[in-house]
């Protein structure tokens, strides 16, 4: 059972933190979709592999923007990445 503050603002942060924390995971989602359609995409050997790669990369450095990642997984992702794309 979940118990809900009585105090207004904090009932205000409960909707406040929910509402942000189903942002966050839709941009994590979004993110993790990218990088494993690119990783896909490479093993298959498709056309379209540097643009799927490029996706991949902007999405890791929007996440990291946002501060859903933090700065070394960004460059740690993005450097495994590329060494994947060669």
């Amino acid at each position: 059972m979940k118990l809900m503050p009585v105090i207004k603002s904090a009932i205000e942060r409960v909707k406040t933190n929910e509402k942000a924390n189903k942002r966050n995971a839709s941009q994590l989602s979004v993110m993790r979709t990218a990088v494993k359609k690119f990783e896909s995409a490479n093993v298959k050997g498709a056309e379209n592999v540097e643009e799927l790669f490029n996706n991949a990369i902007s999405a890791l450095d929007r996440a990291k923007s946002k501060g859903l990642i933090k700065a070394n997984k960004a460059a740690r992702d993005k450097s495994r990445l590329a060494n994947l794309k060669k």
